[in-house]
């Protein structure tokens, strides 16, 4: 969760600066070989693909800052969090991938860094490659999975997050609805917010806010990386000597990367990036089949779609753009919730015969998962619609009575996951509603621009 440092360390990594000055920032990286010994590896693409691995060290966060933001505890010496990050051959586009820490993956033969014994390869969820071979056995198993061939690896952990966004003034992030998470202590209001690199933190490692869990989490994480770089991108540091050393000289010492990003890499990208902006990125997660997939002696983890997942990684390869073109914007009503996960049972509330089908059908046809069987409530003179719910599905009521003008809304304890839509004689048409995120398209991907505040 915290690569969205590597990815700004690429963007401020040169900036058109100097050879000098990219020369002495080099050496303050901490430099490994994660590419050591490796054989049979992925053919070359067009383009460059970078694995950004974020850690969860926390050896240089003062106790103070510990306990404010919720870092208590050991780590687990495992990555939080893993990005592939794609830049297109001509250097104008980014595709970041978001690799669900959580995943599926069997791990290839290796030798235990540490005491030298042999392992057969074997399933463990993808987060736990980096614990049992460090960046060798993660860049090896992720390049197995995917298909893509590595060219670098950058590593980051929490103090380099936090350092990065407290040198860049902050970062905007914008909300609809409140965000709270007890285990991380992140309590923002809806509206627009500027985060400190503490709070920045919060925001991107929360994952009990609601249901989605880490999915939820990874699509937090990619607004954070969009908003990151037009932060980097717009403050000026690109151009601005000074500045660009103060927070790249800060940036860096928290950070390892293979040996092979030297000087003339990091000339090469920060020029290229100069003209980045939040449009020229774009994020997406790799498409999942079964989100419960249990494994003996492991849990449960995410299994990842074979057919869409390859697409993906092909087109990744052929450097093809991952988001689609939207040049018409849906002037539906803004929703909190995508009506085709909300489950909704039609009854008829009046004397009028088929209303109830009438409902359901313009339900659905907005995008509603009705259950096309409507029913005939036991009330038959309801003047308002109602819209009953469960209070734990209260955002997906909010959902459904905008596309209801009028509606009332009544929580109903112990209701389950099904919302009951009782038609009253007030009611008219259903309006059109559409999610707050943009429809992602074929890889499920959206555009930095279409994710960052206003």
């Amino acid at each position: 969760m915290r690569v969205a440092t590597g990815l700004s360390v690429l963007v401020l990594g040169a900036g058109g600066i100097g050879h000098a000055v990219v020369t002495n920032l080099e050496n303050g990286i901490d430099r490994i070989d994660p590419f050591k010994d490796m054989k049979n590896r992925p053919t070359g693409g067009h383009g460059m693909n970078l694995l950004l691995v974020g850690t969860d060290g926390r050896d240089r966060i003062t106790a103070e800052e510990k306990r404010k933001y919720r870092l208590g505890g050991a780590p687990c010496h495992c990555t939080d969090t893993l990005m592939l990050v794609h830049l297109s051959e001509d250097r104008k586009r980014a595709s970041v991938v978001s690799l669900p820490r959580d995943s599926y993956a069997e791990l290839p033969a290796h030798r235990d860094g540490t005491s030298g014994k042999e392992h057969a390869a074997h399933p463990v969820k993808l987060n736990a490659a980096y614990a049992e071979g460090g960046p060798n056995l993660t860049v090896r198993t992720v390049e197995q999975m995917t298909g893509v061939k590595v060219d670098h690896y950058l590593e980051v952990d929490f103090t380099s997050f936090m350092t990065t966004v407290d040198t860049l003034g902050g970062v905007k992030i914008c909300t609809s609805r409140p965000m709270k998470d007890s285990y991380t202590g992140l309590d923002l209001a809806a509206g627009t917010h500027e985060l400190n690199g503490g709070q920045a933190l919060q925001y991107v490692r929360s994952r009990h806010i609601d249901g989605a869990a880490d999915l939820g989490r990874m699509q937090r994480q990619q607004k954070f990386m969009a908003s990151l770089i037009k932060q980097a991108t717009s403050s000026g540091v690109l151009l601005n000597p000074v500045r660009f050393r103060e927070v790249a000289s800060t940036m860096l010492k928290s950070v390892r990367a293979d040996t092979g990003f030297g000087t003339e890499q990091m000339l090469e990208l920060g020029q290229a990036m100069r003209g980045f902006s939040a449009a020229s990125s774009e994020f997406t997660s790799v498409p999942l089949g079964n989100v419960a997939y249990p494994v003996k002696g492991i849990g449960s983890t995410v299994k990842w779609d074979p057919k869409k997942s390859r697409a993906l990684f092909e087109a990744l390869r052929e450097d093809k753009p991952l988001a689609v073109a939207r040049p018409h914007r849906d002037p539906a009503k803004k929703v909190d919730v995508d009506p085709r996960q909300i489950r909704v049972q039609v009854y008829n509330g009046t004397p009028k015969d088929g209303l109830g089908a009438t409902v359901d059908a313009a339900l659905h046809a907005t995008g509603f998962d009705t259950t096309r069987a409507p029913l005939t409530a036991p009330e038959r003179d309801l003047k308002h619609t109602l819209v009953t719910y469960d209070p734990r599905w209260d955002r997906s009521a909010k959902t459904l009575a905008a596309a209801l003008p009028g509606a009332q809304l009544k929580a109903v304890t112990g209701q389950g996951g099904t919302l009951r839509v009782t038609a009253g004689e007030d009611y008219r048409a259903v309006e059109r509603v559409r999610a707050e995120e943009p429809d992602p398209g074929r890889f499920g991907a959206v555009k930095g621009d279409e994710v960052v505040c206003p």
